[in-house]
């Protein structure tokens, strides 16, 4: 293994690791106002931040990363792309009674309809289907389609995406996601990339994503709930521009209350892929869990997030044959 393959490792592991990491710390503050992070832990470095709350226990993740770890695990068993599967792996969690299941995302995979048809029905009848769901669970994905080049992550990012929701702007905001983890894998600076990120969307939802990626956009300036795709994303992206370290990304996304679980995921998947798996602070990774409902009681733990990452970077380098 030569150190560049170490390097994209190490930000693989850091994308799919800070999502967690993301997601359980921001779980507690979830429709909090702004700045409860600071308020709660004023002195970074302090300890105590994976503190529960809400229902959840400390270091435990939502349904963000548990919906990422069910994509992770189907594109390695598959060795590749099998939406029915992954759908069936969805239905399978929401049956599982999760703790949080986000509202239109439970529609879709408890009405009955199949997988190909379920999400945009849900569209079609409630005309409303741009939540941060297929956001949230884009770590995995993000990490094993990276090696495939621009196009084709993006066109991974929708398709996962379209399961779920059937609104095309939280299919491009997906998109994004996955190509600018792409660029920060190959050890480039996703914020410079933007712009040419951008020339990629969809143009009917290029001007929307645009604006909150833009250099002078702020959370103040959003004009929807950050439960909402694009203002996830660019929240996610504004928190990783205006501050120097994954530690400090991530209490910037907390700290802008709302969404803040998947806010903070967003945002540790990006801060992850760009500063590596050692940027994130062990007192974070030491209580994190991730239940599995619906699969046997199955709980990860940050080694097994580790190990989860590292094979999707190896299983997704095109030539690679999965075993068995």
């Amino acid at each position: 293994m030569s150190p560049h393959d170490g390097d994209r490792i190490d930000r693989a592991v850091g994308a799919v690791l800070g999502s967690a990491v993301g997601d359980a710390l921001g779980a507690p503050f979830e429709f909090g106002p702004e700045g409860a992070f600071s308020a709660r832990f004023p002195t970074p470095g302090g300890g105590g931040e994976m503190c529960g709350g809400g229902g959840w226990e400390p270091g435990e993740a939502t349904d963000d990363t548990q919906m990422a770890v069910l994509v992770g695990e189907s594109l390695l068993e598959h060795g590749g792309l099998r939406l029915p599967d992954v759908f069936d792996r969805f239905q399978r969690w929401a049956a599982g009674e999760p703790k949080d299941i986000g509202l239109q995302t439970e529609d879709v995979l408890t009405n009955g309809e199949p997988w190909d048809l379920a999400a945009a029905l849900h569209f079609q009848i409630n005309a409303r289907a741009a939540g941060n769901g297929s956001l949230m669970r884009a770590s995995t994905s993000a990490v094993y389609f990276a090696a495939a080049g621009r196009t084709a992550t993006m066109d991974a990012g929708r398709r996962i995406a379209a399961l779920t929701h059937g609104d095309a702007a939280a299919w491009e905001g997906t998109a994004v996601l996955h190509e600018l983890v792409r660029t920060a894998l190959a050890g480039a600076d996703p914020l410079a990339a933007l712009p040419e990120v951008l020339g990629a969307v969809d143009p009917g939802h290029r001007e929307r994503y645009a604006r909150v990626l833009a250099p002078d956009w702020r959370p103040a300036l959003a004009t929807e709930f950050n439960g909402a795709v694009w203002p996830c994303l660019g929240t996610a992206v504004w928190a990783l521009r205006t501050t120097d370290g994954f530690e400090e990304a991530l209490r910037a996304a907390v700290d802008v209350g709302g969404d803040t679980d998947t806010v903070a995921a967003v945002t540790g998947t990006l801060a992850g892929a760009v500063y590596g798996s050692e940027a994130i602070p062990r007192r974070w990774t030491g209580p994190l869990h991730v239940p599995l409902p619906g699969f046997a009681g199955r709980v990860l733990d940050a080694a097994a997030l580790r190990e989860l990452a590292a094979s999707l970077t190896t299983a997704g380098r095109p030539g690679h044959q999965p075993a068995g």
